[in-house]
């Protein structure tokens, strides 16, 4: 049974138990959410780690994607990286490695990881013909189901698809001008396949078979989004609805089978628009919890995209988005280094802890109003604990000529906190 058919039939599981103590929230509310699909727990029978949920009334959770390419590959690595991430508290890392040994990676990144694991499984089944110097219109349905039994048996957590590129939706990408195209890797190797073969999407196609291998093994699905927008002129369009009313439809068929689904999202995406997008999404699919990458707000900030994510993925967390997937500094650039994992899942960080605060999640502010209360006493030591990033904070004090002193080198002897201070106040501190 699955965390949703459970639900279903009114049992309070263990994963129920432990999320809700997370979260603050009666475990019966929960167990109410999962089953109506706007709660995921994405967690695969064959792991033990510490589980989070996703979804409404949840904090918003953050991902690291890590991976190899065929230009690039080392398993250690990758192992520090995943390292990097969970120290940084991330919730969750995606395997998305396309060069070296896959399964090996993917074993290793499992047997490591304490934070829950995704995957995309078309680029393994893609990888393998290319190792094998195959096209990737060699590539065969049987072949990519293959690819997502095996890794559900690995033991991975929830899986992106890309369902909804069928057919009607490449016809209308075909008379639909974009400024990016297709942006979505796996996106573009279904559409490449499909255009050779004239054929509708498998994973489409045989959706039915596609929920009986995930059911078994309780993994999420992750609908993901083709037709994402790559650039902030893209968003909206008509192929991008389209794609998503049929996720819609799908995620209703994967609840009415007890699969616990969740819905990606864009990409890039104007500020001004980011509401709407949540909305819509939200709408078209009753609820299921949203998984977006940024969105990036603007297209022209390379090297700087961790930020641009963070500013859309902020709003995006304040309009009711789920689940955000870091961006970092080597965004559009290369593969990201082991600082840069660490600066992308902070920035994420940021983002949602910030669109917590503007959706009201219970416990939100706590944090924040220990550091203003620490920051009013310049107990310093207080508000490196309170830091999401304590070692960044202590360090960028440790190297000012005021690091022994109460004041800090900013302000000086016109510190506003200092001089506003009662001398019995400055008397406990000097005591």
């Amino acid at each position: 049974m699955t965390q949703l058919s459970q639900a279903k039939e009114g049992i309070i599981t263990e994963e129920m138990r432990e999320v809700a103590g997370q979260e603050n929230m009666d475990a019966e509310t929960l167990r109410q959410k999962i089953a109506a699909g706007h709660v995921v727990i994405p967690k695969n029978h064959a792991r033990d780690f510490f589980i989070k949920g996703i979804g409404s009334g949840l904090t918003t959770k953050v991902n690291a994607n890590i991976g190899t390419s065929p230009e690039h590959y080392d398993i250690d690595e990758e192992i520090k990286k995943l390292q990097v991430a969970m120290a940084s508290g991330v919730d969750s890392v995606m395997d998305l490695s396309t060069g070296g040994d896959l399964d090996a990676i993917r074993k290793a990144i499992l047997e490591h990881s304490c934070v829950m694991v995704g995957t995309v499984p078309i680029y393994g089944a893609a990888a393998r013909l290319l190792q094998q110097d195959k096209e990737l219109v060699q590539m065969k349905a049987e072949g990519l189901f293959e690819e997502i039994e095996r890794q559900c048996e690995q033991g991975i957590d929830y899986i992106t698809v890309h369902c909804g590129v069928t057919q009607r939706v490449l016809e209308m990408l075909e008379n639909t001008p974009r400024v990016a195209g297709m942006v979505s890797r796996g996106g573009s190797i279904l559409a490449l396949w499909m255009k050779h073969y004239g054929k509708e999407n498998p994973l489409y196609e045989q959706y039915d078979r596609l929920l009986d291998i995930v059911f078994k093994y309780d993994v999420t699905l992750s609908l993901g989004d083709g037709l994402r927008p790559g650039a902030i002129a893209d968003a909206g369009d008509r192929p991008q609805i389209e794609e998503l009313v049929v996720l819609g439809d799908l995620a209703r068929r994967a609840r009415s089978r007890g699969v616990q689904v969740m819905i990606e999202g864009p990409g890039h995406v104007p500020l001004q628009d980011i509401k709407s997008h949540i909305q819509m999404e939200k709408t078209v699919c009753d609820g299921a919890p949203f998984y977006v990458l940024g969105p990036l707000t603007t297209d022209i900030a390379p090297g700087y995209d961790h930020i641009t994510s963070a500013i859309g993925g902020a709003i995006a967390a304040a309009e009711g988005a789920d689940f955000l997937c870091y961006v970092t500094p080597a965004e559009h650039l290369r593969l990201p280094t082991l600082p840069e994992v660490r600066e992308g899942v902070y920035a994420a960080r940021i983002a949602a802890h910030s669109g917590d605060i503007a959706k009201g999640v219970p416990g939100a502010t706590n944090r924040d109003l220990q550091m203003s209360q620490y920051r009013r006493a310049l107990n310093w030591e207080g508000m490196y604990e309170q830091a999401l990033d304590s070692e960044l904070a202590r360090s960028k004090r440790r190297d000012s000529e005021a690091y022994d002193q109460i004041i800090c080198t900013m302000c000086g002897k016109l510190c506003s906190i200092n001089m506003g201070k009662t001398d019995d106040e400055k008397e406990d501190e000097e005591v």
